[in-house]
């Protein structure tokens, strides 16, 4: 799931300069659309994961969902934000702000109409 990697590219990208490997934007123009192809990836997450957000709340059927999953989802995104904040990174404040409002509602969803 998308989830897991969308802070992944941060990480990264403060080694490289932290390193001295590689200046930042890169020269590579393959490089430079990854690095900014990933903001997309990282929007494109949440927004794939609304479809299940509907299903639950809408058709009120969590049936075949696991709540330890998206409990274990909601842990990771809390983390990636206490790391976005941490270093002032404000996509991935952004992202998994959203992670965790969805994953949230996904877990009451679960308990609700299971």
């Amino acid at each position: 799931m998308a989830q897991e990697s969308h802070g992944l590219h941060h990480y990264h990208r403060r080694k490289r300069i932290h390193q001295g490997h590689e200046s930042y934007p890169h020269p590579d123009k393959a490089k430079r659309f990854m690095d900014q192809a990933i903001y997309l990836v990282g929007l494109l997450g949440p927004i794939l994961t609304l479809p299940q957000v509907m299903i639950i709340w809408v058709q009120q059927n969590a049936s075949g969902v696991s709540l330890v999953s998206w409990i274990a989802y909601l842990v990771t995104a809390c983390f990636w934000l206490t790391y976005g904040i941490m270093h002032k990174e404000k996509p991935i404040i952004f992202t998994n702000s959203i992670w965790i409002m969805l994953d949230i509602l996904i877990i009451i969803g679960i308990i609700i109409y299971r």
